[in-house]
């Protein structure tokens, strides 16, 4: 059983910054694209950002420029920095494995447990 742990999140002020992080085991056989996505009460799952092992990365047009994925292959640790927060970041958010660089939950594989993120004004 893979397992992804997760930290960060909480509360922030609209403008203010968070930042989450996730670890997972050292190799996670086909599925290597680690990210972020988040689902919001009444909403499906979006994908927020997916990272490959050799930098390449995918964004969701609602947070570039405002969030920033960045990946440590040497500790399998994908990091989600979250600038100028907004209400509607408000979520719970899930780190991900999966096989392909893409927003789509289709190709996750694993999933984090979760965590909460809250933004308000």
């Amino acid at each position: 059983q893979v397992q992804l742990v997760e930290s960060g999140g909480g509360s922030a002020q609209v403008g203010g910054s968070l930042r989450l992080a996730c670890s997972g085991p050292t190799y996670i056989h086909g599925n290597t694209f680690m990210g972020w996505f988040r689902q919001s009460s009444g909403s499906d799952r979006e994908g927020v950002a997916v990272a490959a092992r050799g930098g390449a990365t995918e964004v969701a047009d609602s947070v570039k420029g405002r969030f920033t994925i960045s990946k440590d292959n040497a500790k399998n640790t994908v990091y989600l920095q979250m600038n100028n927060l907004k209400p509607e970041d408000t979520g719970t958010y899930f780190c991900s494995a999966g096989r392909a660089l893409s927003l789509m939950p289709f190709y996750v594989t694993y999933w984090g447990q979760g965590t909460q993120v809250t933004v308000s004004s």
